[in-house]
C-alpha cells in the first residue's frame, strides 16, 4: 500500500481523506494557498507545503506546483477531492507520466466522460438513456436563441466543462436564453478554463438521481444504488439522500445497469457517479453526465452500505480487486445529507463570509449523525471558495427516522458569526411535500418563490418558546440579584410577573407569564397552563437542551443586551421580558424609522464587481441588468425592481465590495 499521499485539495473533502488515510496507516501532505494557512486540513495532514496566492488559479489549479509538492515531499499518490483538478484529464496524465498515482480514473476516461458534449455521444454508443438536445458547442448568444426555439422551450444550458451548478442556466425564453448563455460562458471560461456551452431539453418535474459506481483495473464494476438529489437551488444541491423515495427495485436495477454499461465503455477505474434526470411524471430516465470524481454527498452511499469510498478509491489506484460483487451491495436504512452552507436565507441567500465567532456542531453518534467540516472555532470564511461550511449527515433505520434525526441535529447546530442556511435547511425538514417524497428539482423555487423568512415557518408550539424566553430572561436577573454589591432586595430586582414581548416585523406580540424557581429549572404559566422547563443550561450558553413537561427538546438561545433570540424548528423568534409596567412605558415611546435607502444599488455581498452595465443619465426599465458581482466562485446579476433613472455610479468594475457598499445611485 501507498505510505504518503498528497491530497490536492482543501477545506472539508482534504479533512476527509485525511481520515481515511490515517485508518490505512497513510501519511498525508496538504497543498494549501496563502489565505488557507491557519485552515484546519493544513494543521490535520503530516506534512504541508504552500503553492501560492488566494486565487485558485494560481494555487490549488496550477498542476505544476501540485507535482513539484509531490517530488518535494515524496508523495507516491494524489487524491484529488472533487472540484479543482479533480475532473481534469491533462492532470492525471501528467502525474502518470511523472510516475505518480491519480487516485481517481484514468486521464482517457476522465476527458471522455468529463466533456458532456462528448460523454453524451459515448452514452447514446453505450445504450445509455439521454436527453433531445444540440450537442455541439455554440457560437453565441444569437445562435444560442435559435438553437433554443428548434429544441422547444424550457431549455437547460450548460457548459460542457461544468459542475457543482456552475455554467448553468435554465431558460424558458428568447431573452433568458441569450443572457443564461453569456453568463455560463463567463462562469464556465472563469471556473474551467473551458468556455464550450451545449443546450438540452429541460425535462419538466424532473428528479436528480444519480448512480453511485466502483470499477477496478481488473474489469470489475458494481452500482452502489442511487441517491436522490432532487432539493436544490440555484442548480446547486442541498439535501442529498439514499436511497431514493421515488425508485423502485426495477428502475434502480435499470438504472444501475446502464450506469455500469457506460462505466465499462471508458475503461473506468475508480468511484464514480452517473447522474440521470429522471421524469416524476412518466418514470423515464435520461443520462445527464458522469461525474470522474469523488461527489459531495458520498456520506449516505456511505452510510447505507457499509463502505468506505475514499479507501476504496486508494485500493483500486494501487491496484487491488474490488472486495464485493453486485450481489453483495445492501441497502442499510435510510441516510440524509444537508449542506450547511456560508449564505443568509433571509437576504436571498446572498454569500456571508467573515470569523466563525462560534462553530459548535452536533455531537458525532457513530450509524446516526455524522459532521464532515474543513472549519473550526474562531476559523474564517473567506470569499475566495465555495461557500460549504460543513456536510451534516445522519442515519436511520427508516425515512422518518432520519428525518426527525435530522431536525434534532440541525437544532443543535450551533453558528455564529457568519450567516448560515441552517433555518432554511430545518424548515425544509418539516415540509409535508419533502415528508411525502414525492417532489422534483423545482421544489424550492415552487414552495419559496419569493425567498425566505421565518415567517413561512410558523412555530407549532409558541408556547414553548415564550416559556424558554421567560426562563432565560428569569435565570439572568435570578444572577443579577445575587451578585454582591448590587441593588440590595431580591425583590426591588425579580418578581414572578413578567411580559413577554416578541417581536415582530408588523407589531409585536405581548404574552403575559409566571416564571417561578423549581429545583433544576423553572414553573411557568402562561395562558392558563403550566410548563415545567428543567435544563443544566448554563448562562451565556448557545446551546438550550432542556426537558418541557418531561419531553426533551433542544433550542439555541442568543443574548443581545435586553433581546433574546431563540432559533429552533427552522424559526428565529425574538424576545424582549420586562415587567408589564416597563411594557406600558415602552409602547409609548417613538419608533426610530431606518433611512431611505431606496434610491440606491448596494451590494448584497462581499464580492468582485465583475461588471456595471449601466450609465449616469440612463433610463432602466425593471428587470434589466444593473452590475454583475461575483463571489464564491459564482456570478450574481443584480437587476432593477422598478424603472428608475442613473444618478451617479459609484462602483467600478474590477473593485472590491464590501456589504451594502454603495454601487449606484438613481435619481
Amino acid at each position: 500500500m501507498f505510505t504518503k499521499i498528497l491530497i490536492a485539495n482543501r477545506g472539508e473533502i482534504a479533512c476527509r481523506v485525511i481520515k481515511t488515510a490515517r485508518k490505512m496507516g497513510i501519511a498525508t501532505v496538504a497543498v494549501y494557498s496563502e489565505a488557507d494557512k491557519d485552515a484546519l486540513f493544513v494543521d490535520l495532514a503530516d506534512e504541508a507545503v504552500c503553492i501560492g496566492p488566494a486565487a485558485s488559479k494560481e494555487s490549488y489549479l496550477v498542476a505544476d506546483k501540485i507535482i513539484a509538492a509531490c517530488k518535494q515531499t515524496g508523495a507516491q499518490a494524489v487524491h484529488p477531492g472533487y472540484g479543482f483538478l479533480s475532473e481534469n484529464a491533462e492532470f492525471s496524465r501528467r502525474l502518470e507520466e511523472e510516475g505518480i498515482k491519480f487516485i481517481g480514473p484514468k486521464h482517457y476516461s476522465i476527458a471522455k466522460m468529463g466533456d458532456k458534449i462528448e460523454s453524451k455521444k459515448l452514452a447514446i454508443a453505450a445504450e445509455v438513456n439521454t436527453i433531445p438536445g444540440y450537442n455541439d458547442a455554440i457560437a453565441g448568444p444569437d445562435e444560442a436563441v435559435k438553437i433554443a426555439q428548434g429544441i422547444g422551450y424550457p431549455v437547460m444550458i450548460k457548459a460542457s466543462a461544468g459542475g457543482g451548478g456552475k455554467g448553468l442556466r435554465v431558460a424558458y425564453n428568447d431573452a433568458e436564453a441569450h443572457e443564461g448563455f453569456s453568463s455560463c460562458v463567463n462562469e464556465a471560461r472563469n471556473s474551467f478554463g473551458d468556455d464550450r456551452v451545449f443546450i438540452e431539453k429541460y425535462v419538466l418535474e424532473p428528479r436528480h438521481i444519480e448512480i453511485q459506481v466502483l470499477g477496478d483495473s481488473h474489469g470489475n464494476y458494481v452500482y452502489l444504488n442511487e441517491r436522490d438529489c432532487s432539493i436544490q437551488r440555484r442548480h446547486q444541491k442541498v439535501i442529498e439522500e439514499a436511497p431514493s423515495p421515488f425508485v423502485d427495485p426495477e428502475m434502480r436495477k435499470a438504472m444501475g445497469e446502464q450506469a455500469v454499461a457506460l462505466a465499462r465503455a471508458v475503461n473506468y477505474e475508480s468511484a464514480g457517479t452517473v447522474e440521470f434526470v429522471v421524469s416524476g411524471a412518466t418514470k423515464e430516465f435520461y443520462f445527464l453526465e458522469m461525474n470522474t470524481r469523488l461527489q459531495v454527498e458520498h456520506p449516505v452511499t456511505e452510510l447505507i452500505t457499509g463502505l468506505d469510498l475514499v479507501e476504496q478509491m486508494i485500493r483500486v489506484a494501487y491496484g487491488e480487486k474490488l472486495p464485493l460483487s453486485q450481489a453483495d451491495v445492501q441497502i442499510n436504512g435510510w441516510a440524509m445529507e444537508c449542506r450547511i452552507n456560508a449564505e443568509d436565507p433571509f437576504r436571498g441567500f446572498l454569500p456571508s463570509t467573515g470569523r466563525l465567532v462560534k462553530f459548535q456542531p452536533p455531537a458525532e453518534i457513530p450509524g446516526q449523525v455524522r459532521v464532515d467540516t474543513g472549519v473550526y472555532d474562531g476559523g474564517e470564511i473567506s470569499m475566495f471558495y465555495d461557500s460549504m461550511i460543513a456536510k451534516l449527515i445522519v442515519h436511520g433505520a427508516t425515512r422518518e427516522q432520519a428525518i426527525a434525526r435530522m431536525r434534532d441535529a440541525l437544532n443543535g447546530f450551533v453558528i455564529r458569526g457568519i450567516s448560515s442556511n441552517i433555518p432554511f435547511q430545518a424548515a425544509l425538514m418539516q415540509h409535508p411535500v419533502f415528508h411525502s417524497g414525492i417532489f422534483d428539482t423545482g421544489f424550492i423555487p415552487k414552495h419559496y418563490p419569493t425567498g425566505f423568512d421565518a415567517s413561512m415557518v410558523p412555530h407549532d408550539d409558541p408556547a414553548l418558546l415564550v416559556s424558554v424566553a421567560a426562563y432565560v430572561y428569569r435565570a439572568f436577573t435570578d444572577r443579577s440579584a445575587s451578585i454582591s454589591g448590587q441593588l440590595q432586595g431580591h425583590e426591588r430586582l425579580v418578581s414572578d410577573n413578567w411580559m413577554v414581548i416578541r417581536l415582530n416585523k408588523d407589531g409585536n406580540e405581548h404574552h403575559p407569564v409566571i416564571a417561578k424557581p423549581i429545583p433544576g429549572g423553572y414553573h411557568v404559566e402562561y395562558k392558563g397552563k403550566a410548563y415545567e422547563l428543567k435544563s443544566d443550561w448554563k448562562l451565556g450558553e448557545s446551546l438550550f437542551n432542556g426537558t418541557c413537561n418531561g419531553e426533551p427538546f433542544t433550542l439555541q438561545v442568543e443574548r443581545h443586551k435586553t433581546k433574546y433570540s431563540l432559533f429552533h424548528w427552522g424559526t428565529r423568534a425574538d424576545f424582549m421580558v420586562m415587567s408589564a409596567r416597563a411594557a406600558e412605558l415602552l409602547a409609548l415611546m417613538p419608533e426610530k424609522l431606518p433611512p431611505d435607502l431606496s434610491k440606491f444599488l448596494l451590494s448584497p455581498m462581499p464580492g468582485l464587481l465583475r461588471e456595471v452595465a449601466v450609465k449616469v443619465g440612463q433610463d432602466v426599465k425593471a428587470g434589466e441588468k444593473l452590475a454583475v458581482i461575483e463571489a464564491m466562485k459564482m456570478e450574481n446579476i443584480l437587476k432593477a425592481e422598478q424603472d428608475c433613472k442613473v444618478k451617479k455610479v459609484l462602483g467600478v468594475a474590477g473593485q472590491s465590495l464590501a456589504v451594502d457598499e454603495i454601487i449606484i445611485e438613481f435619481e
